[in-house]
């Protein structure tokens, strides 16, 4: 890749269904595309950390359930933990250091998060991947790397979505929808504009930290985002 990278410790949140083909499952030739990205822009010495949903594997309490809805957050944390572990994999087939820390403690599986813990390994060029979400139920994933990305003093905020930035509605359903190329967090808050959940876009808003939807389910579009190439939906602003 030409040029130098434009940050140098960035949060990429993935959402679970990038982890498979079809929304459900893990799909390792899918992991291993967006995961030879990710190495690339490690190997030029970028500090990443991840966040990735699960609702691949599971998304939560349904109406008719008999799971109440922390009991079922609780389960996508540890969805969460099974597409990390998976990530871990995959990064390390391509030689890439990395550490899962997990918020819900589970030490035969991967280290505790300690914010102190998780700046070192950075620090030392291993790729962090942060599982179980908050460790809390009624926050979700979004959430989650909103919180981390502030903790860890990350530059960006990078959410890669199977969408190629934010819309006025849902692209998928009205042909008509308009992308926005930039948007700033209030607007965001105030249209429900499903760019991350209101408690990630707030935090955000507080400590002035941007944030780009990209599409992940075009190659190279990890590599151009780290260029700084204006890419997706940029969030950012008053």
């Amino acid at each position: 890749m030409a040029g130098q990278p434009a940050y140098k410790r960035i949060l990429l949140k993935l959402s679970g269904e990038a982890m498979s083909a079809d929304g459900h499952g893990i799909h390792f030739p899918t992991i291993d595309r967006f995961g030879a990205e990710i190495a690339e822009i490690s190997r030029l010495g970028v500090e990443v950390g991840l966040v990735v949903g699960g609702g691949n594997i599971f998304r939560g309490a349904t109406e008719g359930s008999p799971i109440d809805r922390p009991t079922g957050d609780y389960m996508g944390m540890l969805a969460t933990m099974i597409n990390a572990l998976a990530i871990q994999a995959t990064l390390e087939k391509h030689e890439i250091p990395t550490r899962v820390l997990t918020a819900i403690p589970m030490n035969p599986v991967a280290e505790p998060y300690i914010r102190r813990r998780a700046m070192r390994h950075l620090e030392k060029g291993r790729v962090v991947i942060f599982g179980a979400g908050t460790g809390n139920p009624f926050f979700t994933t979004d959430t989650a790397a909103a919180l981390r990305a502030n903790e860890i003093g990350a530059e960006i905020l990078f959410k890669a979505t199977k969408v190629d930035g934010v819309y006025d509605k849902d692209p998928m359903k009205h042909p008509d929808a308009v992308k926005y190329e930039e948007l700033d967090y209030t607007t965001a808050l105030t249209r429900n504009l499903r760019v991350m959940d209101a408690a990630a876009i707030s935090l955000c808003r507080e400590n002035g930290l941007p944030i780009v939807v990209f599409n992940l389910t075009e190659a190279g579009s990890i590599v151009r985002a780290m260029r700084g190439e204006r890419i997706g939906t940029i969030v950012q602003g008053a």
